[in-house]
């Protein structure tokens, strides 16, 4: 499916699906767990359907609820494996879900034998080999088929029943760190982890709180080099409601930001488990028109001729040496999102410490400047950062720019979720007649199910192409 993005005003009020990160981890405990458990505002997304499907090869059972239409209801109910957890009894397809690839292959080498996990096209090029290595250190024997590869089909033989230490980098990836802290839970004595250079911390922190709350003892050094899980393998059936999507957030916020809109973003985590939420202050200090009511967990978001100045320029101007630079390493999967609103924003924009997200769905800082240059966006890419030389479509005065080049293109999602809803929502900004036109866009449903369609309610105009 291609879809068709162009100039919009938005209004009204969006509602956010709940957490794909907060999702794949309550699925997972309540996997562990003995008795029933009940997961309220899931996000029926691909990537937490994969799971769904995919944990009861463990021993749980998963009812979606299934409403009349077919779609997943609004409460999912896991009866865990408990005590009857057992190896997967059938090769693991993780679909496109990484999440669920880093977090499962830990938990599946708690047991004798062998497990086999592979998944899409994707899967098969991400790189696996750092499970393979903290894996190995901790007494299994893990091997990738593909001779020279560094991807699935992964094979877990043996078992890290014992527990022990484990040192890895910190920097490729905060999944699989997950993983083996949910692990922990099972082991016979605890897993002790060493990290360097830790990155994506807050998702760190983000399991930590999982597991406490399901009556796992677990402790993080400050600077968290330093993970120790306390084996526990009585958890007990929870319930839980899961909060909204930050990274789902970021769309509609930089859509309505770049367009003449005035929207409520409804249902906002305001629990502080999520990185994401970082974006909220970066896009403030532009002179963003936010405002974030934590009490009644809202985003109110005017953009253009609706903020408080009838103008709602986006500038570096106020910022030290007239620069914004985001260290992007504590919550990468805003980069997409942040690098396309940045080609709107008068000024320089960094975008720092990134070399994680090369290692996502795609390599994200190469595609970004391929697809944004296609726009007219003057972008360079680094190492490990994005540099943006953005223009706003507006002077001080509110007068045209004329430095504002930004136009139409056909632009590529590379089956990432992210590129495509970022693409989409930078469109709505762009001069009268200029399109953007998103190939293969169907991709965005790995995290946020009828993106299209939600945001065509406040009047984003989507449409598919004939």
């Amino acid at each position: 499916m291609n879809i068709i993005a162009s100039r919009s005003n938005l209004s009204g009020a969006i509602t956010v699906p709940g957490s794909k990160s907060h999702t794949i981890r309550a699925l997972l405990l309540a996997t562990l767990a003995e008795g029933t458990s009940h997961i309220k505002n899931p996000l029926p997304s691909a990537d937490c359907l994969s799971t769904a499907a995919a944990v009861p090869l463990m021993g749980s059972e998963v009812d979606l609820n299934l409403l009349a239409e077919g779609e997943p209801g609004t409460e999912w109910t896991v009866y865990g494996a408990g005590k009857n957890l057992h190896l997967p009894d059938d090769v693991v397809n993780v679909g496109d879900s990484g999440s669920l690839l880093y977090f499962l292959t830990p938990v599946a080498a708690c047991f004798e034998g062998t497990s086999v996990f592979t998944g899409d096209a994707s899967i098969r090029k991400r790189p696996v080999l750092h499970v393979v290595d903290a894996l190995n250190q901790l007494g299994a024997k893990c091997f990738v088929t593909r001779p020279a590869s560094n991807s699935c089909p992964l094979v877990i033989t043996g078992s890290i029943k014992k527990g022990g230490i484990v040192k890895t980098p910190g920097e490729i990836s905060s999944q699989y760190i997950s993983g083996l802290m949910m692990a922990g839970i099972l082991t016979e004595g605890p897993i002790k982890i060493e990290l360097s250079n830790p990155k994506e911390t807050p998702y760190l922190t983000m399991t930590q709180k999982w597991l406490e709350k399901v009556g796992v003892s677990c402790s993080i050094s400050g600077d968290f080099k330093h993970i120790e899980v306390t084996p526990n393998q009585n958890l007990k059936g929870f319930d839980a409601t899961i909060p909204s999507d930050w990274e789902g957030v970021a769309f509609p916020l930089i859509a309505a930001l770049v367009s003449d809109s005035k929207i409520t973003i409804e249902n906002v985590d305001s629990s502080g488990t999520q990185g994401d939420d970082a974006i909220v202050s970066i896009l403030q200090s532009l002179g963003a028109d936010i405002v974030w009511d934590k009490k009644a967990e809202k985003l109110f978001v005017a953009g253009g001729k609706c903020a408080k100045d009838g103008i709602g320029r986006l500038s570096t101007e106020n910022l030290p040496d007239g620069e914004l630079h985001v260290n992007i390493s504590g919550f990468p999967d805003a980069v997409c999102a942040l690098a396309a609103l940045a080609c709107f924003v008068e000024g320089k924009v960094v975008i720092e410490d990134a070399a994680v997200c090369r290692r996502k769905e795609t390599d994200r800082l190469k595609v970004l400047t391929i697809e944004l240059a296609k726009l007219g966006a003057s972008i360079e890419e680094k190492e490990d950062s994005l540099v943006i030389h953005g223009h706003s479509p507006f002077l001080k005065d509110g007068s045209p720019n004329p430095c504002f080049k930004l136009h139409g293109a056909i632009c590529e999602s590379y089956d990432d979720h992210r590129m495509a809803m970022s693409l989409a929502s930078i469109a709505l900004g762009l001069p009268k007649d200029e399109r953007i036109i998103i190939n293969n866009a169907e991709c965005c449903a790995v995290s946020f199910p009828h993106f299209y369609e939600v945001m065509n309610k406040i009047n984003a105009n989507f449409r598919e192409e004939e």
